[in-house]
């Protein structure tokens, strides 16, 4: 079978292939978007874009005492504007020559290929929401342009995973760390080598990190919840041996999916940098500062719907996966953010699809846990509101 043949045969794969062949780098989503819309008003779904163009999509409730339930999914790709083309490798489906944008179009399709089910079906509902935003990939200026003032759902399914069954209930802050480091005297290699008053700063900078926490600083089952990762260091010049430097710095990056074991490794890194400078007070001084890139995606008190997902992937026949990840997405911004009725949002990340490679002109996507996956996405909607 090749993709045309796979393509009439289903029409969800129809419809990831109609929106992966139209290039969507980041903050140059523009014809996919309308691609989408079209899409809606084609198929009677209520459709509205926000300033910033992010579409939101809503299929009515059916029940009004049930509750609604938010699908997420970003519509830019690594990649550029070169056309697309699709073709079928055994199971997988790739782009020739270029990547693919599963990442995130697999989730893209999913929700949209529900929303038309789920608006001709006759399933009692609490209402269905669709949030479709640009720019995911470069800064995430489309989730943090989102007006949450038009979402009243407080579970947010994030369809952004690369593995079928995965339902991740926490991910990593992302907060950047600046160490700068003075010895102001400096002086002259030969002449000034024998003052004690002086120092380094290259050498104090190499001192300096040695004694701060690098890699792993906090785990819980084998997943990594809080970690330091150097980023470099600068001080002086390779080609230039006859001076005592005077300025160095180094970078670091802190991720954490526990607010306080990362209160507790930036304590540590303080009274490392205080320690510093104590011993070397008068001669040189260090200091450090962290700026939040990321917020931290916490886990939720609330278990209700990762054990429902768990259940009906059981039922069946996918393995689930209930986890961490140690990285970044939308979830983070859902998890600090408030709905239409002040709820803050319970977002997850979850994966309808198998994507591998992703990001690479090696990027596929298996076309069979695609679809598997819209069983998945049928089946919990159904437990949600039953």
């Amino acid at each position: 079978m090749n993709i045309k043949e796979l393509r009439e045969k289903n029409e969800l794969i129809n419809l990831f292939c109609n929106i992966a062949e139209i290039p969507s780098p980041s903050r140059r989503e523009e014809r996919v978007l309308d691609w989408i819309c079209d899409y809606c008003e084609n198929n009677n779904l209520k459709c509205e874009q926000d300033d910033y163009k992010n579409i939101y999509i809503t299929v009515p409730a059916t029940d009004e005492t049930k509750e609604p339930i938010l699908l997420s999914s970003h519509v830019d790709v690594i990649g550029d504007d070169s056309p697309i083309e699709t073709y079928l490798e055994g199971d997988l489906i790739r782009a020739k020559g270029r990547t693919l944008g599963a990442d995130d179009k697999a989730g893209v399709a999913n929700a949209l290929y529900f929303a038309k089910y789920l608006a001709n079906s006759d399933i009692k509902h609490g209402g269905l929401e669709i949030h479709f935003t640009r720019d995911e990939e470069d800064g995430m200026t489309g989730i943090k342009n989102t007006d949450f003032s038009k979402i009243n759902s407080k579970y947010v399914l994030v369809l952004d995973s690369d593995a079928l069954g995965q339902c991740l209930v926490a991910g990593a802050s992302y907060v950047m760390v600046d160490l700068k480091l003075k010895a102001p005297k400096g002086g002259h290699s030969g002449n000034d080598i024998g003052d004690n008053t002086r120092e380094n700063s290259a050498k104090l900078i190499a001192d300096l990190v040695s004694d701060m926490p690098q890699g792993v600083y906090y785990s819980e089952d084998g997943k990594v919840i809080t970690s330091c990762n150097i980023g470099g260091i600068k001080a002086g010049d390779l080609k230039v041996t006859n001076v005592i430097n005077t300025d160095a710095e180094a970078t670091y990056s802190i991720r954490s999916s526990n607010k306080k074991k990362e209160d507790e490794l930036i304590e540590v890194m303080k009274d490392i940098v205080d320690d510093f400078n104590n011993e070397y007070e008068g001669i040189a001084h260090a200091d450090i500062n962290f700026t939040v890139k990321m917020p931290m995606f916490e886990k939720n008190e609330d278990e209700y719907l990762p054990i429902l997902f768990e259940t009906v992937c059981k039922k069946i026949g996918i393995t689930p996966e209930i986890s961490s990840f140690h990285a970044g997405a939308e979830t983070h911004i859902y998890a600090n953010k408030q709905n239409a009725k002040g709820e803050t949002f319970s977002p997850y990340l979850i994966g309808l699809a198998t994507v591998c490679n992703m990001h690479s002109s090696n990027e596929y996507v298996d076309y069979k846990t695609m679809i598997k996956g819209q069983e998945l996405l049928q089946e919990f909607f159904k437990a949600y509101n039953s």
